[in-house]
């Protein structure tokens, strides 16, 4: 009698642990699908001005904090070293919360597909829109 009230008791526990663990996820879910609104335009407004040879105005498009630390020159420099004109689609990564920032890895593909350029981009919210906060080429 005492072994089947503790598998029970054992049961249950497991039972309650799982659902917890679904509950924490779905929640995380949920609060990274609302906290990331408005990234994808931004992205998408990104790499328009710079195919459409705006780079001034994709630098806008920056934090006040990048433009301190990498300036106008430094910036089309990076963009000219990507030789973004090689690639034409694009694949989103899952995003990363790591404190007030979200982290995404967007992978910019040929069209033949035969090469990728995988480059994390930082985004930070700032007055409620939100801002790149930082652009790095993701070492293989």
């Amino acid at each position: 009698m005492d072994g089947a009230l503790v598998k029970e008791i054992g049961t249950k526990a497991l039972l309650a642990g799982a659902g917890a663990l679904i509950l924490f996820w779905t929640v995380n879910a949920v609060k990274l699908v609302f906290s990331a609104r408005g990234i994808n335009p931004l992205v998408k407004q990104f790499f328009t001005q710079i195919a459409s040879g705006r780079a001034d105005a994709a630098y806008l498009l920056t934090s006040k904090t990048y433009r301190q630390h990498v300036n106008r020159q430094d910036f089309l420099k990076f963009l000219s070293g990507l030789k973004l004109n090689r690639y034409r689609n694009l694949k989103s990564g899952r995003p990363r919360i790591q404190d007030d920032q979200i982290i995404l890895t967007l992978k910019l593909k040929s069209e033949d597909k035969q090469s990728e350029l995988p480059l994390d981009f930082t985004f930070i919210k700032i007055d409620k829109a939100w801002k790149i906060d930082r652009i790095e080429k993701v070492k293989s």
